[in-house]
This record gives structure tokens, C-alpha cells and sequence, in this order.
């Protein structure tokens, strides 16, 4: 075996890298020894070609594009289908797109840059995509994992690349048969063209297969965009959603919706948060059970195999399966774990963002709040669902997984056998909210594959997916501020008080432990990703920003909107009530704020002029808030909100949304509404639901029915407004998760009075 062979097989982590280099000095040539090739899983079939590992080309025209993303209601598939066509020069009738098992070729470095802490073990280490150390970790450990709004930063220019090379490749092979120089020819809608000549992609695939790929690839100045359409809500897109006409039809194929021959399927039960093994049941409740074919059993959990899904969940009904562990999770206990941690505050937190002189300005504060978020379901539509077939030693792995690698190598690790032996499909989610993260269900459904020795399909109830799914955090944010000219802050002090989610995901996703040893590893570990958004875009120019890592017995991990969801909802409650301290106009207050961020103040500025703001004062119901997501704000995200409440049956009821958003340059104008209006609604379901608790260690509610979750007779007009930038394009998928529930809040205190300090808003009564 030579050395290039022996690499492969080493573990390698930063750290151990890092001490290896230190005591050998061999790290640049091991470096340099290491193979940098990665092969893409896309084929070309027959009368096919593949270009850059991104499309093939068919002779009948069709193009075909790379999708490595999990398409999850977010419409991936076609923004980047979209992106390829425009660079290619192909007509949209003749794209189709194809998802793509994990492959180093299509690593997702921003992602992974961002998430560094996570897998390296070096909390606040690289964020840079370019560090050769991130490079090698993606692209090594096939890190396609689609979290974050990091598609199109991570894939935009490769995508491109890839299609300008095959464009090249068609015009050259064109203008060799026309006898003339390729800069004379152009593509438009899947035609090579030079004057009268025209020749469709289909009859010069197989000469332009032959040729040469350019270098570097010849891009077209401009990128694919879409002109915004102010003020209309409904603006029309040439390339509509290609995964459309099969959701309408019901033809579109979901994890649950896979079929195999012979298969069976199988439902679960988990033990309560705190009881988490196995402890009895009782087997003879079910001999001679019609249709009941197995039980499998494992040290967390107990399933039922049979002929289908109901005889399957009914046969667990029957056998009423006990777990035994420490004890039960309480709501008490929770509560009191999470004040425990608020109390050593002072002890325990760690700064992480500092700003001017933020602890001599502070002083005595002249204005303390605190703001509690309790822990939230993701509740997608579908639940965790995954399909395996296991022969000869060989798993056939049928999933919707966001982070489609690591569920593939947990799934080999759980039934021993190596990680190339398992081929993943992937197939789309019904919704994640970053659930989906997760990936048990890959471990459980290869081993219980392994035992029944069928395809079988495994499918959590609602309730196990609430139960197994570690939800939001509960957190805690003390906003302290010392004032200056004219009530405005002079120094601003964050400080987040939240079990360390991120770090703890992360050790469940990169190390595969257990939760409980996920938690032992990220407890009193400050973690970086849980203050995401709390320094605000305002001009103050000494802050502080801090983390207490809180230990707690429940497990926890991402939800769609991030950290940002709740600093967001912090900082600008506490922005909103030091503006009506000062008798101030809270929209102004802000707008003074803003000389250094013009493209925040003009997303403000342009959504109180959609809501017809009046001044925000008592008794309009009217509330405005804004957010910048995103660390360069050349490269962000903004937001601004104008909220309408009107009373409604026993409460307050949002009637109107007003949005003015900058996303940049604008990819898909219909996407990104959907996008925006989709968080919108989901920040309102967060803001205006029941909140999470627990009973005897099982989640309450346990059905969407418990949730709260709003109705078609609640959701409110929403009104759009995109800015045209030519910035880079900024992925729109959380913007409205984060700035509906401070907005909301913000108008009900115009409304009644009352300034809501807790998410969701109702939990306290109001």
C-alpha cells in the first residue's frame, strides 16, 4: 500500500494534524501527498455526456443538472437548474434536474467554514471556505449538507463553471463544422447559432464530449437574475418551479412514498427524555397478531415489522414498552435548570463578541430586560421516514437527510460494515426545519433491515418524530444598555444564557454519540453559534456580546432561523421599548442609527412606507422591527417588518405583514417570495403558538392539533417588497422566521400596552 492509500484510512482531525506537525514536521508533505481528486457520482448514460461532474447532455437535448442539496419545500432544485440554464444558454423546457448521493466533488465549503467548531473540536476556529484544513474536511468526508442558506454560495460558482465549460465545448464543436471562428457563434435557448446556421445541444454533444475543456472556463459577465417587481405579490418568473406539476399531481416522491418489492414497515417507540433504554414489554401481547411479522429491539427503542404501518404501531400499542434511566424529564426541572444557569450568569459567561469599550462605557445600566423563549418542535409535515434494503452486505439506503454523509457513515457504523458499501438515494423532504439534521432514522432503519433481512420502511408518528427530534432550546437573554444623546444607546450589552445547541448537534451529526453524550461534551463549552445576531446593524459603537452555557437534561439542536431568532426577537424589543422611553418615533429612533448601514436603512425605510406607518403610537397596533443576517454586509441578508394587530376572538390577531427585503442580486423572484412569505408564516406559527413543555419526559403537545399552529382564517396579508441589488445573492429562507415575532411583539404593546418579553407571545397571558 503506498502512502497515498495510507492516508485514506487515517482519522484525521485538525487537532491531531496540528500535533502531528508539530512533532514530525511532515504536515505540508502530507499535505501535498494527499489526493485532491473527487469524482463525481453523476453518470452519462448512453448517447449522454457529462460535463465539470455538474450535467450531462443527452443527444435528444435534455439537460440534465446535479442537484446535492435536500430539496425541502425550498425549491434548491430549480434555482440551481436555474443558474445552469442561464450560463448554458439551454431553453427551460429541456432541463431536469437529478439529486445526487454525498460526494467530496460537490463539497459545501461555506457550510462547512461556518460550522468548523463543530467538527474540528476547536470552538471559534476557521470561517474562512478558502482554509485548506476546511477544504480537506469537506471534501474528504463528502459534506453536502444543506443547512444555513448556503446553496447557492457554495454552488453557484462550480455550477457555473461547469456550464460555461459545456457551452464552450458545443460552440467549439459547432463551429467546427460551419468552418468558422467559435467567437462567432452564440448560444440561445439550446441552439448554437451563427447567422442562418443552427444546431440544437442533442446533435453536438458527442463531438463537443471529445474536445478539450477550456481553462479556465468562459463565464458570462452577468449571473442569472430576476428583477424585482415593486409592490406586486405576484410577479411571474420564466423558470417556474420544476418539482411543481408533481406536488400538484401527487406523483412527486417523498422519504414515505417509497415502494420496493416484497418490502414491510415498521414503526417505533423511544424512550421519555431521561428514561432513554429499554427496560421490558410484553411480547405475548401480540403472538398471532395478524399481519405482525417481528419485533426488533435495541437498547434505546423497540419496533414492530408488519405487513403495514398500522398493524405495526398497534402491535407496539399493545405491547406497552417500559424504559428505565435517571428519571423522567419535568417541566419544573427545566425551568429550574435554565434559572439555575441565569443565576451563575455572572460566573459562567463567556465574551465572544466585543466591540469599542463596551464594559467602561456601560457603567450602571440605564435600562436591564430579559426576554425567555421557551424550547420549540420543528413539526414538519412529514415525518422522519426512511427506506433500507439489506443483502449480502450491502445496504440500499432510501432518505431525505440534510446532512446526507454523516447519515450514510451512521448507518454503516450502526450495522458494521464500511461506509462504501452503503449507496444512499436521496429522495425530498415533506419540510425539515433542519429536523432532518438529524439522523437516527438512518440508524435505525439499517438496523432493523439488518435484522428482518427485507426491504423494510420505517416511519415515526407524529409523536415519536416531537419525541426523537431534539427541539429548539429554551434560552434566556439579558439586553442591558447605557444611554446617550437623545435616549440612544451608547453601549449595548447581549448576554445569552442557552444550553450550547450548536456545538451539541454537532457532536450528535460529526462524532455520532448518543444525545446524553453529545450534551456531556458540549456542557459549559461557550459556543458561538447561539449569539449569531446579536450584534445589530445600528451604529453603537461599544458592545458586548456574550454566552452562559446552560446545562440542561433536555436535548437540543437547530431549528430553521437559527440564533437569530431569538436575538433578533431581543434586541429589537429592547431597541423598541428604549425608543418609547425617549418619546421617540421607534422607526426614526432606528433610522438615526443606521448613517453606516444604507442598505438597512433603505429595506427600513421602504417597509414603513408599504405599511403606511403612522409613528407607532398608542393604540395603532402597529410594530416594526429589522434584522441583518449575516456577518460582511456586503454579503447579508436585510429585512424590515411592519406588523398590523387588530383585537381578535380573546386575543390580539396579526391582519397585515409589510416586508421590504434585500437579498441582493435576486436568482428566482418567485422562489424567493415564497421563501420570505413561508418564514413569515412560520415566525407567526413560533410567535403565536402553544409552547413546548414536558410531562414525564414526553414533549406536550404531541400532535400538531396541541400546537396552535395558525390557519388559513389567521394568516394575515402579506405584502412583499424585493430591492433591486446587485450584491451577492443572500439565501431568503430565514429572514421572515426571525423578524415576524419582535414586529408582532412590538405592535401588540402599541396595541394594548403590554410589552411581550416571551416567546411564544400568549405563554404569558397576555
Amino acid at each position: 500500500m503506498d502512502i497515498r492509500e495510507k492516508l485514506k484510512d487515517i482519522e484525521v482531525s485538525r487537532r491531531k494534524l496540528l500535533i502531528g506537525a508539530a512533532a514530525g514536521g511532515g504536515l505540508l508533505v502530507a499535505w501535498t501527498l494527499w489526493p485532491r481528486s473527487y469524482p463525481s457520482p453523476l453518470r452519462a448514460g448512453e448517447g449522454e455526456a457529462l460535463f465539470g461532474g455538474w450535467l450531462v447532455i443527452g443527444r435528444d437535448g435534455v439537460v440534465t443538472v446535479a442537484v446535492p442539496q435536500l430539496e425541502m419545500g425550498q425549491g434548491i432544485g430549480t434555482v440551481l437548474a436555474q443558474v445552469a440554464a442561464t450560463e448554458l444558454g439551454a431553453d427551460w423546457r429541456q432541463v431536469g434536474i437529478e439529486p445526487t448521493p454525498p460526494a467530496g466533488h460537490f463539497a459545501n465549503l461555506p457550510l462547512a467554514a461556518r460550522w468548523s467548531a463543530l467538527w474540528s473540536g476547536m470552538p471559534s476556529w476557521a470561517e474562512d471556505q478558502d482554509d485548506w484544513l476546511v477544504e480537506r474536511f469537506a471534501h474528504r468526508n463528502d459534506f453536502n449538507a444543506t443547512a444555513c442558506g448556503t446553496s447557492l454560495a457554495a454552488y453557484e460558482m462550480p455550477l457555473r463553471q461547469a456550464a460555461a465549460t459545456a457551452r464552450d465545448m458545443l460552440t467549439r464543436a459547432a463551429a467546427d463544422r460551419w468552418d468558422v471562428e467559435p467567437e462567432e457563434c452564440e448560444v440561445v435557448e439550446g441552439f448554437v447559432i451563427n447567422g442562418e446556421n443552427r444546431l440544437p445541444f442533442g446533435e453536438l454533444v458527442a463531438e463537443a464530449s471529445e474536445l478539450d475543456p477550456p481553462d479556465p472556463a468562459p463565464i458570462r459577465p452577468v449571473a442569472a437574475f430576476e428583477e424585482p417587481i415593486p409592490g406586486e405579490a405576484d410577479g411571474s418568473t420564466l423558470f417556474p418551479r420544476l418539482d411543481l406539476p408533481s406536488k400538484v399531481d401527487g406523483t412527486h416522491v417523498f422519504a414515505a412514498d417509497v415502494r420496493l418489492p416484497g418490502m414491510v414497515f415498521a414503526s417505533i417507540r423511544h424512550g421519555p427524555i431521561g428514561l432513554p433504554e429499554l427496560l421490558r414489554f410484553d411480547e405475548s401481547k401480540v403472538a398471532g397478531m395478524r399481519g405482525l411479522r417481528t419485533v426488533v429491539t435495541s437498547k434505546r427503542w423497540i419496533a414492530a415489522v408488519a405487513d403495514s404501518w398500522w398493524i405495526a404501531d398497534e402491535a407496539l400499542a399493545r405491547m406497552r414498552p417500559q424504559f428505565t434511566g435517571p428519571g423522567a424529564l419535568e417541566q419544573i426541572v427545566l425551568d429550574t435548570e435554565m434559572e439555575r444557569a441565569i443565576g451563575g450568569s455572572d460566573d459562567l459567561a463567556e465574551r465572544i463578541v466585543t466591540i469599542g469599550d463596551p464594559d467602561g462605557m456601560m457603567g450602571t445600566p440605564d435600562l436591564v430586560r430579559r426576554y425567555g423563549f421557551a424550547a420549540a418542535a420543528h413539526a414538519p409535515l412529514e415525518t422522519a421516514s426512511a427506506t433500507a434494503r439489506y443483502e449480502g452486505g450491502r445496504l440500499d439506503l432510501w432518505i431525505a437527510s440534510q446532512a446526507p454523509a454523516e447519515a450514510r457513515d451512521a448507518a454503516a457504523r450502526a450495522i458494521g460494515i464500511s461506509a462504501s458499501d452503503v449507496v444512499l438515494y436521496p429522495v425530498s423532504a415533506g419540510g425539515s426545519f433542519d429536523a432532518r439534521l438529524e439522523k437516527q432514522q438512518a440508524i435505525e432503519v439499517a438496523q432493523i433491515a439488518e435484522q428482518v433481512g427485507r426491504p423494510v420502511q420505517l416511519t415515526w408518528s407524529r409523536a415519536q418524530d416531537f419525541q426523537a427530534v431534539p427541539p429548539r432550546p429554551p434560552v434566556s437573554i439579558e439586553v442591558s444598555a447605557s444611554r446617550g444623546a437623545q435616549g440612544q444607546p451608547a453601549a449595548l450589552r447581549t448576554r445569552v444564557t442557552a444550553p450550547s445547541a450548536m456545538l451539541e448537534m454537532g457532536a450528535r451529526l460529526f462524532d455520532n454519540l448518543v444525545p446524553e453524550a453529545a450534551q456531556g461534551k458540549a456542557d459549559g463549552v461557550a459556543d458561538s453559534l447561539m449569539v449569531e445576531g446579536a450584534v445589530p446593524p445600528y451604529g453603537i459603537g461599544n458592545v458586548a456580546v456574550e454566552h452562559v452555557p446552560a446545562t440542561i437534561t433536555l436535548p437540543v439542536g437547530r431549528m430553521r432561523g437559527g440564533a437569530n431568532a431569538w436575538t433578533a426577537f431581543a434586541i429589537e424589543s429592547f431597541i423598541d421599548e428604549m425608543a418609547a422611553d425617549a418619546g421617540r418615533d421607534p422607526f426614526l429612533y432606528r433610522m438615526a442609527m443606521l448613517g453606516g448601514a444604507p442598505r438597512m436603512a433603505e429595506t427600513l425605510r421602504r417597509a414603513t412606507r408599504l405599511g403606511d406607518w403612522d409613528g407607532g403610537r398608542e393604540g395603532s397596533g402597529q410594530g416594526v422591527a429589522m434584522l441583518k443576517m449575516g456577518e460582511d454586509p456586503a454579503s447579508s441578508g436585510y429585512i424590515a417588518c411592519v406588523a398590523q394587530v387588530a383585537p381578535g376572538e380573546g386575543r390580539v390577531r396579526v391582519s397585515r405583514l409589510s416586508v421590504a427585503v434585500d437579498i441582493g442580486r435576486i436568482v428566482n423572484l418567485d422562489i424567493a417570495r415564497q421563501q420570505i412569505e413561508g418564514g413569515l408564516l412560520f415566525g407567526i406559527a413560533l410567535a403565536m403558538g402553544s409552547p413546548l413543555t414536558f410531562t414525564d419526559g414526553h414533549p406536550v403537545p404531541k400532535r400538531f392539533e396541541g400546537m396552535g399552529l395558525p390557519r388559513l382564517a389567521d394568516c394575515p396579508e402579506i405584502v412583499v417588497d424585493f430591492i433591486s441589488s446587485e450584491a451577492e445573492p443572500f439565501d431568503p429562507g430565514e429572514l421572515g422566521v426571525a423578524v415576524a415575532a419582535p414586529a408582532i411583539a412590538n405592535a401588540i404593546h402599541a396595541s394594548t400596552g403590554a410589552r411581550p418579553q416571551r416567546l411564544p407571545l400568549f405563554s404569558e397571558g397576555l
